[in-house]
């Protein structure tokens, strides 16, 4: 009985991780654009990773969390390389010019790509339904890019959107191959990565650097440091006890809480045919990813 019990309280505890990780995901993709009209996106992102690492640097000493090492290490290393550095320089620098809604949809194919890259690697199994799904997307994604080329958004920047999306999938799988180490532990070393990657990348590429000094701006940091800490510690916890696919239905939820915030905060009106093409895309993931995914998505004892 008791047993029973507790297993209701940590699907419990998960739920709500789960909802508070998609609703900050959902305003970042808003938040960086706020970022990206003063600082410069490399240097914003890279900013962002550096009083992120620092705070959670801190909590783990205070907390005598131990840092990571061997495999654990280079799992640590890894998953700050595909989920911070190149997802966010990528990320960060597409949304110059992409809208935060087409940006978040198209990180609702994360599910899809994640359940792909997975059977690749014998970690999950890709079923008819994962390939009915990824044609569906592709599908909702074609109409979404061509409204988006038709606005004069040049390709090259949904380009680095995909990027960043694969790289995002990737660190899913990272997470769940390499050996565990403490959520805050993981991220402290991901982040100090990340910083000193995107810091190098905004020295090279010419970018001026300095601290905000419009509100918005600060608002807009606070909101993505804070998201860093609390969001990807909960998104480290929750992949210990689901599978990546079934963790990854946070991506397809975060464009509902992006374009209502887009909308409020930023002044972006979507489009019917963008409105269609995120459908499809929804679907897909859910036919592709989703719905297969009943009996993998249970917690594990």
């Amino acid at each position: 009985m008791t047993d029973e019990r507790d297993d209701g309280s940590n699907k419990k505890s998960i739920l709500v991780a789960f909802i508070t990780v998609v609703l900050f995901l959902g305003v970042n993709f808003v938040a960086v654009k706020f970022s990206n009209q003063e600082l410069q996106p490399f240097w914003g992102a890279s900013l962002r990773f550096i009083i992120a690492s620092i705070i959670l640097f801190s909590i783990a000493r205070i907390r005598n969390i131990a840092l990571p090492n061997g495999r654990a290490l280079i799992g640590a290393a890894l998953f700050g390389l595909f989920s911070f550095a190149i997802n966010f320089g990528f990320l960060y620098w597409a949304l110059t010019r992409v809208s935060a809604g087409m940006a978040s949809v198209m990180f609702a194919s994360i599910p899809l790509i994640t359940l792909l890259m997975a059977s690749m690697l014998g970690m999950e199994r890709l079923t008819w339904r994962g390939m009915l799904g990824a044609v569906i997307v592709i599908g909702g994604l074609s109409l979404v890019f061509a409204e988006q080329l038709r606005f004069d958004i040049p390709f090259t920047y949904l380009a680095a959107v995909l990027i960043a999306v694969v790289s995002a999938a990737a660190s899913g799988i990272v997470v769940k191959y390499f050996p565990r180490s403490h959520p805050i532990a993981t991220n402290v070393i991901g982040m100090a990565v990340a910083a000193v990657l995107l810091l190098i990348l905004s020295m090279i590429s010419g970018e001026t650097r300095g601290l905000p000094t419009l509100t918005p701006t600060w608002l807009a940091l606070g909101w993505l440091v804070t998201s860093s800490i609390v969001g990807f510690v909960l998104i480290v916890w929750i992949l210990a006890r689901w599978t990546a696919t079934a963790t990854s239905y946070i991506g397809v939820l975060t464009p509902l809480v992006t374009v209502a915030a887009a909308s409020v905060l930023a002044g972006e009106k979507p489009t019917s045919t963008f409105l269609i093409g995120g459908l499809f895309v929804l679907v897909g993931v859910y036919v592709g990813a989703l719905s297969s995914q009943t009996s993998t998505t249970r917690i594990k004892p």
